[in-house]
């Protein structure tokens, strides 16, 4: 059953769930690709139709963020779990290490960032398969950020037959990779993850406050419209 903010459809499952889809993907011989949508995704989404229309195409798409998990509560509808695109990237690696799926990462190469990720990832999970060929790979995950990262699937997918499923991740090779410290257990339970990304890159305040100030204000004044 999905959930619907501002707009867009979000399923509403726990991580399990989302990785016993995944599985379903990979098995049906079909193209599939999974969003992971958050506040500010949302709020682009409202001025942007082509991105709005591209989340709800998406085979999967999970609250990344605990603005969705409020907002939900909010709306009379909760959402059982927020699911970060960096946790679901691991546990689909950690998946494909067991089930051999190849993967291909696609970003910038230039700065060393894709290849410090790969390695990273095939030390923490033994026998994961990381292709330098597109043209080998069953999963394919994107680090472009949002819009691009979906809109280039949205345009891409279809011209990649042995791609089965393709995933945007935005930042999460910069995790992976050990640049950027994700935030303590402690902080990400409180929904204070975002707070910890602003003390670690206070370029990000334009983003953050999109998310946390202009988001919820946002569904507030739709659900006021509604009634």
């Amino acid at each position: 059953m999905k959930r619907e903010i501002l707009g867009v459809k979000i399923d509403n499952l726990i991580i399990e769930e989302a990785l016993r889809k995944v599985e379903g993907f990979l098995e049906d011989g079909q193209q599939h690709y999974i969003v992971t949508p958050n506040p500010e995704f949302l709020v682009k989404a409202q001025k942007d139709e082509e991105f709005r229309k591209i989340l709800n195409q998406a085979d999967l798409a999970v609250a990344d963020g605990i603005g969705l998990i409020f907002a939900s509560w909010f709306l009379g509808q909760p959402l059982k779990q927020k699911i970060t695109g960096t946790d679901l990237m691991e546990k689909i690696c950690q998946k494909a290490a067991q089930k051999k799926w190849p993967v291909f990462l696609l970003g910038d190469r230039e700065d060393g960032l894709v290849k410090e990720t790969a390695d990273q990832l095939k030390k923490k999970y033994p026998g994961l398969d990381i292709k330098t060929d597109l043209k080998e790979t069953s999963i394919l995950f994107i680090a472009f950020g949002a819009p691009w990262q979906e809109k280039w699937i949205a345009q891409n997918l279809k011209k990649m037959s042995s791609v089965k499923l393709a995933m945007g991740v935005g930042g999460a090779f910069n995790f992976m990779a050990g640049r950027i410290r994700r935030a303590p257990k402690f902080f990400q339970r409180l929904g204070l993850e975002w707070l910890w990304r602003l003390f670690c890159q206070p370029r990000r305040i334009k983003r953050i406050f999109r998310a946390v100030v202009i988001f919820p204000w946002l569904v507030i004044k739709n659900e006021l419209i509604k009634h």
